[in-house]
């Protein structure tokens, strides 16, 4: 208050506040924290400063908490309570204090959940046939880690070698196991096992690899077939009889039970004319049907003497 002594006094007064930024009070507040899977887990956060600060807790990844049966991003307060936890509730969660003079201040929890190993098989059944490569899969959540293998089905561990070759990849509690099979032969088939134990238990899955017949890479295209004039059309040793076009002349030919055929294409030269080898002994191999093929070229011949 400033104030001058005049009959009457004088006097101003003026207010001062003087504002805190907040801090949160280590000793009061929780700290890493294990629990069994389906406890109840109570977190607690506490703050000071001026204006009192406002408190809250949220998912340090951002994910949504599932809350007295709600889903929410933020749980407004200094205490988190979560009834009968699960591995979904695993993470690391945020302590924010402000009470609107920076800077605000958080801390940060982590909170595991402990539980025995779990384990899911996307295909329990596989097939495949000799000579092809297969991968086997096998799904396992447990916290802490489990130690996972794969055995025969005479309990034999595999090891990665150049028979199979087993690859392992994580996902926060989640477990993802591959075995490769390569170049299956016949005493691969039968039943694999994908094992995963920890502190708290230990599980087992079976996968069963069956034989299918291999794909089929015959040709279903068939080859050209010709049809010839010389083509026999009573079985091998029968009888034919070739017909050309009207005004020609009917060939009848005969061959031996033991000629073996030779299919050609049809020639296209014109009745009456003879290749140039025709009177080759090679080319025909009877009497008769030279005579017959001799005949239209001689007969005009014949004609034109007797006139004469």
């Amino acid at each position: 208050m400033c104030q001058v002594n005049t009959d009457p006094m004088r006097y101003r007064q003026g207010y001062v506040q003087v504002v805190v930024p907040p801090s949160i009070i280590d000793k009061d507040t929780s700290t890493d924290m294990v629990v069994r899977e389906a406890t109840n887990v109570t977190l607690t956060c506490k703050a000071k400063g001026y204006p009192a600060p406002y408190v809250m807790w949220r998912r340090a990844d951002g994910k949504s908490i599932n809350y007295d049966g709600k889903i929410v991003n933020v749980i407004d307060g200094e205490v988190l309570h979560i009834v009968k936890i699960s591995r979904l509730h695993m993470g690391k969660y945020l302590c924010i204090a402000s009470n609107g003079v920076p800077p605000s201040v958080s801390k940060s929890v982590t909170l595991n959940v402990h539980f025995p190993p779990m384990l899911s098989i996307p295909n329990q059944l596989e097939a495949a046939y000799i000579g092809q490569d297969v991968t086997l899969e096998c799904h396992i959540e447990a916290f802490p880690t489990a130690i996972n293998y794969w055995t025969t089905e005479n309990g034999d561990m595999i090891v990665s070698g150049d028979k199979y070759v087993t690859v392992f990849s994580d996902n926060d509690y989640t477990k993802y196991m591959l075995l490769k099979i390569r170049n299956v032969s016949p005493k691969d088939f039968g039943s694999y096992k994908c094992v995963a134990q920890n502190s708290l238990g230990a599980t087992d899955g079976v996968i069963k690899l069956d034989e299918i017949p291999a794909p089929s890479t015959t040709s279903t295209t068939q080859s050209p077939y010709y049809v010839t004039s010389l083509m026999k059309k009573n079985g091998r040793n029968g009888n034919k009889k070739l017909r050309q076009r009207p005004n020609d002349y009917e060939v009848e030919e005969w061959r031996d039970p033991d000629y073996e055929n030779e299919y050609e294409p049809p020639s296209m030269m014109p009745p009456g004319d003879l290749p140039a080898d025709a009177l080759n002994l090679g080319a025909v191999r009877e009497p008769r049907l030279l005579l017959h093929l001799l005949l239209p070229s001689l007969l005009p011949l014949l004609l034109n003497a007797v006139r004469r």
